[in-house]
């Protein structure tokens, strides 16, 4: 999920460009725009870069770790079919 700061900033932003006329109803946009922005990005299933990040390291520890056994299943079969 997205950053709650971020969020405020974008809703931030979209209230601070509406008319004057309409600043009075900012409190109300602010939350109704956060919280659409929220459903949105939920559904969207996006995640922050911190957790990319952590599940790229475990992706290639992960990678790394079947590399190695891939390599011991090789070497295994090979003595196998030396004992055959």
């Amino acid at each position: 999920m997205l950053d709650p700061k971020t969020l405020d900033e974008l809703s931030r932003k979209f209230s601070e460009n509406l008319p004057s006329g309409l600043r009075e109803f900012q409190r109300e946009v602010e939350q109704n725009m956060r919280a659409a922005m929220q459903s949105t990005f939920h559904r969207m299933e996006l995640v922050t870069r911190e957790e990319f990040d952590a599940q790229s390291k475990v992706l290639a520890r992960t990678r790394a770790q079947l590399e190695a056994l891939e390599e011991r299943v090789s070497a295994l079969e090979a003595l196998v079919k030396e004992s055959e």
